[in-house]
């Protein structure tokens, strides 16, 4: 109930947009009751949890929306699917750039009818709200019922219960996967701008997810710095698939490197949370060395490729002028229409664009992580008394390299999030799938101009052309009959 109040109150809250409700106050205080009655019997330590809350991030550009509608169909949503009560409020932070939804539901169901248990006996209750067997047991030294303890008489109602038992399911892991995905398709419903729209993080993909950081989190210094890392592990996973690197290995190297590593560091160690980082960095080491091994596979083999698309060029060739010999005259009005652009294949120019420049900025930091090896090993040549000035210097060129290379990395990153991409990955299948209709479409209006096209009016033109003088020439040869006859005689 202090939860419910708190996200109601206009007086508590510094952007308060609208509350809807699918039921009465009343509801919820008996809730609260039901569920502190509950708890006291389990015994269990810690705080009563009375209701369930999500907290929902909404795009910015929905505060346009009439702010109770949108809460309203929000709200439902979450009922019709599991038949819960509900109660949400829509707010604003101070400096209004986190639109979010705080949704409360209910645990429990309200029973049709109430569940009524009477005392066949007198019933004692200590401080705690215990049944004890006797009435000693609540009285004191004088004889005095205790203050706080309780009798029921003997038929009066000494339980009633209003709900059900709370559903187990809202306490799983599953459960939250599933409000993520129920949520954000929901929100990428409204949403007006592609840009805007949500995925949900796959946990089964090449990446690491990031930690959210709470107001006043004592451990935010150590969740900086582990966020840090995991980004620039994604940064690193983004260089991979842009280099060639199957995403499927990629996910072996987080599995082995990472998952395997950070298990058997917990059993050994405990949970440190700095022993993480340095498990990432050595999995980052492991990846780009993939990176390298797969960039120089590639240059040893451009040759052969770049022979074998000529062979393939001369192939293709040969095939498209052996159809164009077994195409047959169409009728004018069995032509079909010419092949159309698909959205896709429309976006590909523009995709195309992008990757070049990833590629281009792949290859620029390739080209600064060689600088920084070549200058670290010079450093680690450097030796001797009279080397200190220019050891310095070699410090100094090896930290702005680094500095440097983490601009690349995060504007290699920055390339696809201003086109809307969630990462790189996200960028790479769409680029795929439009590369193949861009490609398709292509070939369907080659096809279409060679069939049925200008260049198929023209060779049949041609074709009538030759056909009409062979039959003048047969016709000629009926009118003239000596001239057949010598050419028999010729011929015999």
């Amino acid at each position: 109930m202090g939860r419910i109040n708190y996200i109601s109150s206009y007086a508590r809250q510094e952007n308060l947009y609208s509350v809807y409700e699918t039921t009465e106050r009343k509801f919820w205080r008996e809730l609260a009751k039901c569920n502190q009655e509950e708890f006291i019997k389990s015994g269990a330590g810690g705080k009563c949890i009375e209701a369930r809350e999500l907290i929902i991030a909404l795009p910015e550009s929905f505060v346009d929306y009439n702010s109770s509608r949108l809460l309203e169909v929000f709200t439902n949503h979450f009922k019709q699917n599991y038949g819960v009560e509900c109660i949400s409020a829509l707010h604003h932070n101070k400096r209004k750039t986190n639109y979010h939804n705080h949704l409360i539901f209910s645990e429990r169901k309200l029973l049709d009818e109430p569940i009524e248990k009477v005392a066949a006996r007198n019933m004692f209750y200590n401080e705690t709200g215990k049944h004890v067997r006797t009435k000693k047991e609540i009285l004191d030294d004088s004889g005095q019922m205790r203050d706080e303890c309780r009798i029921i008489p003997k038929g009066e109602v000494y339980e009633r219960k209003l709900f059900t038992i709370k559903n187990s399911r809202f306490k799983s892991d599953s459960f939250l996967d599933e409000m993520k995905k129920s949520y954000t398709e929901l929100i990428n419903i409204y949403v007006r701008d592609d840009k805007e729209k949500l995925k949900v993080f796959d946990r089964k993909s090449a990446y690491l997810p990031m930690k959210k950081i709470g107001k006043n989190n004592p451990k935010a210094a150590q969740m900086e710095a582990d966020n840090l890392q995991r980004k620039r592990w994604n940064q690193t996973v983004d260089r991979a698939l842009l280099s060639g690197v199957p995403e499927q290995q990629i996910i072996e190297v987080r599995k082995v490197q990472i998952g395997r590593k950070a298990s058997l560091s917990i059993q050994q160690s405990g949970g440190y949370p700095e022993l993480f980082i340095n498990i990432i960095e050595m999995a980052i080491k492991v990846l780009e060395l993939l990176i390298i091994q797969l960039i120089n596979l590639t240059r040893k083999f451009d040759v052969k490729a770049n022979e074998t698309q000529g062979k393939l060029e001369t192939v293709l060739s040969v095939k498209q002028s052996d159809r164009l010999k077994e195409v047959e005259e169409v009728p004018e009005e069995e032509i079909p229409a010419k092949p159309k652009k698909s959205a896709r294949a429309t976006e590909y120019p523009r995709l195309e664009e992008i990757y070049v420049k990833l590629q281009q900025q792949n290859r620029a930091i390739l080209q600064k992580e060689q600088r920084l090896g070549n200058q670290e090993m010079e450093l680690h040549e450097c030796k001797g008394i009279f080397k200190g000035k220019k050891r310095k210097e070699l410090q100094g060129e090896i930290e702005q390299t680094k500095k440097q290379l983490e601009l690349m990395k995060q504007r290699l990153t920055d390339i696809v999030t201003s086109c809307g991409y969630q990462n790189v990955r996200a960028f790479l299948v769409e680029h795929e799938k439009s590369r193949t209709e861009y490609a398709w479409y292509r070939q369907a209006v080659s096809d279409w101009k060679q069939t049925y096209g200008e260049g198929r009016e023209t060779q049949t033109k041609s074709i009538r052309a030759r056909l009409k003088k062979h039959e003048e020439q047969i016709k000629q040869r009926k009118g003239n009959p000596s001239s057949v006859q010598r050419r028999d005689r010729g011929a015999r």
